[in-house]
């Protein structure tokens, strides 16, 4: 399968972008890895109260069954971590290298 990358924007509850950003940090991140994604960079824009960031996943099946496997994994649920908590509203993209 060809290389998928999406560039996601989150707009967050309001005093909850730094808890959000650890948490994304620490648990998030090590398992999207784990199942083999690829994180090309976050960053936060406080203004907005946004938090984007891209992710990419290239291998064997398809972006969409791969994000369903990370769904449905055991240490995502572990986590506790529901993202209606922290997201008001998000934004994905797929997006293609243009440099």
């Amino acid at each position: 399968m060809p290389k998928t990358t999406q560039l996601r924007t989150y707009t967050v509850r309001d005093g909850l972008l730094d808890e959000w950003v650890q948490r994304w940090r620490e648990e998030i991140v090590p398992l999207r890895m784990e199942l083999g994604f690829m994180i090309g960079g976050a960053w936060v824009d406080r203004e907005r109260n946004q938090f984007l960031w891209l992710i990419a996943y290239e291998g064997p099946e398809t972006f969409a069954e791969r994000n369903a496997l990370y769904w449905s994994s055991p240490k995502r649920e572990a986590m506790g971590l529901n993202p209606d908590d922290y997201l008001v509203r998000t934004d994905e993209r797929t997006v293609e290298s243009a440099y």
